[in-house]
């Protein structure tokens, strides 16, 4: 593909700010920023990048003009952190690039996600000249002396030096495809299109409102009493019930266990007694504030223009996208069916369509495998989650429609299987829920169809370690109770392993390579991987990290492996998981570069696109879509992909 520019300008914005008024980018978004009615940019120094040209300042006043001298059609822009510097030409200056490029999001790429990556840290890594200090003399200044603005100028300038010095390093090599990447990830907030029904989102804001208070007013008890966990502890003891209590991480002092992630207190929420479950309802209410939070900063931007879809390109070890750190949206986050899904909606005269990946880690999980019994499955258009919960569960038959809360539990496990679950976490999980699944607790009846003996139970007591392992997972239990739980879970872990023989074979075969490869240095190449040392490369020419990869020993002196600066554990199960979620979203990220050459991609959530067509392009479009998003890879042949969708002008509505 041939470049979609004819020269690049390394742009940098400076603007007024003020710490006092708490106008500043350490208390507000982007958008906030910007879009306030106190912005002032002071100026801006441009340069044409790989030209002998000197770099020039301008003035905010002057730069309508000096831009109207570049090509927007033609002309890409660099910068460092490029969404707040194009935001500005964007919004302010109505002057659109034609393409993004970003030095801090190829950092992020290549350097990884837990080392610093601002301009100041990679001058000094790079053994550049170090950044300046000169803008913190405009802090409170609307206007600036001839001295400042010299001062600030020069200081403009040496961030452009820095901004081109470092891009040039890291472009060596950089795949095309991630720079279009880059440029379609920024273009989601700087080019923002999505609107928001004010409407809608004050009436649900007005309706969580009034649910809240006629549950207090059910109850007869105030906020404070529900919000404040000693008071809490008080409306506990007068309904008879012990206060579910926990051991600090850290300070390893007893302490109240009533947080919505505690198991304790989701026992207590589940339980028979609907009074009690209604008082931690009502406590949820109360201490949850995100949805009301989220639904009035949705508001708050309605007044101020389009929605900017606030995302980083590789936020992630593996790749995926994350919320913009400091952008107060999280669209990753938004409950499927929520009002503020809905309230999201496509411009006038076009719809969203929303196409998604199906079950695309479990499939990249069994082609990489050769788990040939589960690709049969995918290929004959069955459900492996079903398929597993009939297993787990001893329910023939078992479906998303039959049993939707025991499938969503049987997800649960085959992910975390896929990647070395073990069974203490595992049992954990089940009582407290995740990824959305109702809180399990396993009884006698349920061990007995899943085989458990009295031979098993015998040699699990005799295993110190598990007895350990089993009381540190919070319960309500009685000890026995607790003891059939656990044995159930491991009894699920062992099925898993004893089926899933190809899987198990692929954690052995990235155990020795964590060896061999990422630390012994010895390059070796599996299916569409390369290992190296200290990191994996993918189809898409990046690579996992695993910068100063040590083995060490853990607390009771067993080897161990770890890796960056923090010593994470790096072991076959998260090997597995990092190159299965790698991999997959080389998947996403081919069919949204082919998506996006006929339609905008205007945000993408987990293995989910959306696109934004016009109204009389709709009924072709959703089969199109589906299409680019299923086209077999060259890298992984014979992978049975599928993905579903829809369209709609709301968000919400595009997809059931």
């Amino acid at each position: 593909m041939s470049a979609p520019y004819k020269q690049i300008i390394t742009v940098d914005m400076e603007t007024y700010w003020d710490t006092k008024e708490g106008y500043t980018l350490s208390k507000m978004t982007t958008e906030e920023y910007i879009r306030d009615p106190r912005f002032k940019a002071f100026g801006a120094c441009i340069h044409e990048y790989g030209s002998d040209k000197q770099t020039q300042w301008y003035r905010g006043e002057e730069l309508p003009r000096i831009l109207a001298c570049y090509d927007p059609a033609t002309t890409a822009v660099l910068a460092h952190n490029a969404q707040f510097d194009v935001s500005i030409l964007e919004w302010v200056y109505d002057w659109h690039p034609c393409f993004i490029f970003d030095s801090l999001s190829m950092a992020r790429a290549l350097r990884g996600v837990e080392v610093g990556n601002s301009l100041m840290k990679l001058a000094q890594d790079f053994g550049l000249p170090p950044k300046g200090n000169a803008v913190y003399n405009t802090n409170g200044y609307e206007k600036l002396t001839p001295e400042m603005e010299k001062e600030l100028a020069e200081y403009c300038a040496h961030d452009v030096y820095l901004c081109e010095q470092i891009f040039t390093r890291l472009a060596v090599g950089y795949p095309s495809k991630e720079l279009r990447l880059i440029d379609m990830t920024l273009k989601m907030y700087t080019r923002a299109c999505l609107e928001l029904d004010p409407n809608m989102l004050t009436d649900a804001i007005l309706e969580e409102k009034e649910n809240r208070e006629a549950l207090l007013q059910k109850l007869g008890v105030e906020e404070t009493a529900l919000a404040s966990s000693p008071q809490f502890s008080a409306l506990l003891e007068t309904l008879g019930v012990v206060p579910p209590t926990k051991v600090s991480k850290t300070t390893g002092k007893e302490t109240l266990a009533l947080a919505k992630t505690d198991a304790l207190f989701q026992s207590l929420l589940n339980g028979e007694r609907e009074d009690v479950a209604l008082l931690c309802e009502a406590r949820l209410r109360v201490k949850s504030t995100t949805e009301r939070t989220r639904a009035q900063r949705f508001l708050d931007i309605s007044k101020r223009g389009a929605l900017p879809v606030p995302l980083s390109y590789y936020g992630a070890q593996t790749g995926r996208w994350t919320a913009s750190k400091g952008s107060a949206i999280n669209m990753q986050n938004l409950k499927r069916g929520s009002f503020l899904r809905k309230a999201i909606m496509a411009p006038q005269g076009h719809q969203l369509v929303v196409g998604d990946l199906s079950q695309i880690e479990p499939r990249v999980l069994a082609w990489l495998s050769d788990y040939t019994d589960m690709l049969d499955i995918f290929r004959s258009g069955g459900d492996p989650y079903a398929a597993f919960g009939a297993q787990m569960f001893n329910i023939p038959g078992l479906s998303k429609e039959s049993h939707p809360d025991l499938r969503q539990s049987a997800k649960s496990a085959l992910l975390g299987c896929g990647y070395g679950l073990g069974w203490a976490s595992f049992a954990s999980q089940l009582l407290t829920g995740f990824l959305g699944a109702p809180p399990v607790r396993y009884d006698m009846a349920f061990a007995k169809k899943l085989g458990v003996t009295k031979e098993d139970v015998e040699k699990f007591l005799d295993w110190e370690d598990n007895i350990a392992k089993m009381h540190s997972i919070p319960h309500t239990c009685t000890e026995k109770e607790l003891l059939i739980h656990c044995m159930a879970a491991k009894r699920i872990i062992d099925i898993y392993r004893s089926t899933a023989t190809p899987v198990v074979d692929l954690w052995n075969m990235f155990g020795q390579l964590i060896e061999t490869s990422l630390y012994g240095g010895r390059e070796y190449t599996y299916k569409c991987l390369t290992f190296k040392k200290e990191e994996i490369v993918l189809p898409s020419g990046m690579s996992l990290l695993y910068p100063d990869l040590k083995r060490t020993k853990d607390d009771k002196g067993r080897a161990q492996w770890t890796y960056g600066a923090d010593s994470i554990k790096l072991y076959a199960g998260k090997i597995t998981n990092n190159v299965t979620q790698g991999v997959a979203r080389c998947v996403m990220t081919d069919g949204m570069l082919r998506v996006a050459k006929r339609y905008p991609v205007k945000g993408t959530v987990h293995d989910e696109l959306i696109a934004v067509v016009p109204d009389a392009e709709v009924d072709d479009a959703k089969t199109w879509v589906l299409a680019q998003m299923t086209m077999e890879p060259r890298y992984l042949l014979g992978i049975p992909l599928e993905a579903d969708g829809g369209a709609h002008r709301r968000y919400g509505l595009a997809k059931n």
